[in-house]
């Protein structure tokens, strides 16, 4: 979809994403993207959805997966979200980067280090499955592959958050980047991710096509777009 305000989607090439990257470039890089998240949006929109699963599971304890899990900073807010509703939230990830998959762990966080499209988990193996700031950096092919696979994993809710995509956005990120001191890096990948981001309508489409599944996708604050669906031939509660 193109409008004034939203150009076509863009592939680009993200730094990140390509091989032979320093260990600590990709560290700092992520710790950027975490105060992007924490300061625009991001982690708010999937913990909205997050406290709208608790609400309807009703359940003391459950278990959440973070696929492509970076440094595993959401999953941090996640369980702090989960223990003010008195549940107890056990969180894992999986997260394709060693070094980010190492300083996950770090931080007390179960992680494997996996491709997010063939995951290491059994069918309806774990209660909520989330992603955030990943689809976007998949071929549409590649990232319905990544949307089955949270589908197959999860027994109650899938959940995804990530950027939509705007000039406004694009512009905005890159003039942020100079005042947070983010690094190089993280400057133009951001620029790009935000170019690679989805609108509502193209996020409600891809899950639909790839899971057979209607989500609920919403619009969100600080140029986020987020989705959740209860799985395909899931469990019964």
């Amino acid at each position: 979809m193109q409008t004034l305000w939203t150009p076509k989607r863009r592939r680009g090439v993200e730094y990140l994403d390509e091989p032979g990257v320093d260990p600590r470039t990709i560290r700092r890089s992520m710790q950027d993207v975490a105060l992007a998240n924490s300061l625009f949006g991001g982690t708010r929109a999937v913990l909205a959805e997050l406290n709208a699963a608790l609400v309807t599971t009703g359940d003391s304890r459950l278990t959440m997966l973070d696929v492509g899990t970076g440094a595993g900073d959401i999953p941090e807010f996640a369980r702090a979200a989960a223990e003010r509703r008195g549940v107890d939230l056990q969180a894992f990830a999986v997260e394709a980067s060693e070094p980010l998959a190492s300083a996950a762990c770090s931080r007390g966080l179960p992680t494997a280090c996996a491709d997010a499209r063939n995951l290491p988990l059994r069918d309806r193996s774990v209660d909520i499955v989330i992603c955030s700031q990943l689809l976007h950096h998949f071929e549409r092919d590649e990232g319905m592959l990544l949307l089955r696979e949270m589908d197959r994993v999860a027994r109650r809710v899938v959940i995804i958050g990530d950027l939509r995509r705007s000039w406004l956005a694009a512009a905005g990120i890159w003039v942020a980047s100079w005042i947070l001191r983010f690094h190089p890096v993280s400057r133009h990948d951001g620029v790009v991710s935000v170019l690679r981001g989805f609108t509502a309508a193209e996020l409600h489409e891809l899950v639909a096509c790839a899971t057979g599944v209607v989500p609920v996708v919403r619009r969100r604050a600080g140029f986020r777009v987020s989705a959740s669906w209860r799985p395909a031939g899931r469990l019964n509660d």
